[in-house]
């Protein structure tokens, strides 16, 4: 079978399996991301997030994770729901970002990329080898996607595809097996003068253009982050309990270009996406299993759901939120600063009562 052949059994397969993006590029030592990625570990931008750190060579040479490899194949998948989520009126509800109000991409992606490798080294030369990784695997899935063609990094450090926008979740194929690259983007495909997400963000998360600091985002501090959080950025979380789709929704490329998802996995669940900021605050790791099995709210932790609560009632809660911010100050099972978060929330709703949102 000639190298074209394989491609195109490789790229019909990967349509038959849902996949929305497809491309290739030449594996290869990343060297400028590389630099790039060293200043962000050594400037302390990554916060808590210590597997970022883990040596990060490996995670530029696609070599050092599959020896021989020639061909990095990037996939994606589009996300993008509406934001018109049905809600109740009254009480509040909490916002969660797009990407988590369905089921785990983890999940969604993981059974797909099983059978493409397996597809790719049954069809590809005897000894073919290919591995794949979505976002917990050493490789730097955004900017394989930008040297496959398949989008651009913007101002805000994500990919955005010219034609179709950035709700879109990134997986990676290595494979020792020699594919011809997909063509790069043209040059004039870019942000331009466009400095809106820069603008938007509430924290400041996006300190200038290509240069993001995790320790300010609030994705980060409402999932990665563990433990308090400063009450200086309190008043920025603008009703976000999990995740942030601000630097996104204000996109030019998204608020023209973006389509919903045609995958029925990522369409909204009841839970979370419909669940009061009491819910949330009367969470425990058990309602958290049941509710939320298969869904990525599970990976902040319910202390760390109930903090993110406490902090948007603060600012949007009324008598109910008031209620259990009180009840969990008291409670002296949960931890101390977990109950210090929830009585410096019920202090400052009662000094600045809202109408709930």
């Amino acid at each position: 079978m000639t190298d074209a052949s394989l491609q195109s059994l490789i790229e019909e397969r990967v349509r038959q399996l849902g996949f929305d993006w497809f491309g290739i590029a030449r594996a290869e030592a990343l060297e400028s991301e590389l630099a790039e990625l060293r200043e962000f570990l050594d400037e302390d931008r990554h916060g808590s997030m210590e597997w970022l750190a883990r040596d990060p060579e490996r995670r530029a040479d696609p070599e050092r994770v599959l020896p021989e490899c020639r061909s990095v194949i990037v996939l994606g998948i589009n996300y993008q729901q509406p934001d018109d989520i049905e809600r109740r009126d009254a009480p509040p509800v909490g916002k969660i970002s797009r990407y988590a109000r369905g089921r785990d991409y983890h999940r969604v992606f993981e059974k797909r990329l099983k059978k493409l490798c397996r597809f790719i080294d049954h069809h590809g030369p005897a000894g073919t080898q290919s591995r794949a990784y979505v976002d917990y695997g050493p490789v730097m899935e955004r900017q394989w996607a930008q040297r496959a063609g398949l989008g651009f990094i913007g101002k805000h450090t994500l990919l955005i595809n010219p034609e179709q926008g950035s709700y879109f979740f990134l997986a990676v194929v290595l494979s020792t097996v020699e594919l011809e690259p997909t063509p790069p983007l043209e040059s004039s495909c870019g942000c331009g003068d466009c400095r809106l997400c820069i603008d938007a963000c509430p924290t400041g998360a996006i300190e200038a253009p290509w240069r993001f600091d995790a320790r300010r985002c609030l994705s980060y501090l409402t999932i990665e982050h563990s433990g308090p959080i400063d009450e200086e950025l309190w008043s920025h979380f603008a009703g976000w309990v999990f995740g942030c789709d601000i630097c996104q929704d204000v996109c030019p490329y998204n608020r023209k270009r973006a389509r919903v998802a045609a995958e029925d996995a990522f369409a909204p669940r009841k839970a979370p996406a419909g669940w009061s900021l009491v819910e949330m605050l009367q969470l425990d790791e058990d309602k958290l299993d049941d509710a939320m099995w298969g869904n990525p709210l599970r990976r902040a932790g319910h202390e760390s759901l109930i903090r993110n609560a406490a902090i948007v009632a603060s600012e949007r809660g009324g008598e109910a939120e008031a209620r259990e911010l009180q009840r969990i100050a008291e409670d002296a099972s949960q931890p101390d600063w977990l109950r210090e978060t929830a009585r410096q929330a019920f202090e400052r709703l009662l000094d600045s009562p809202r109408d709930a949102c």
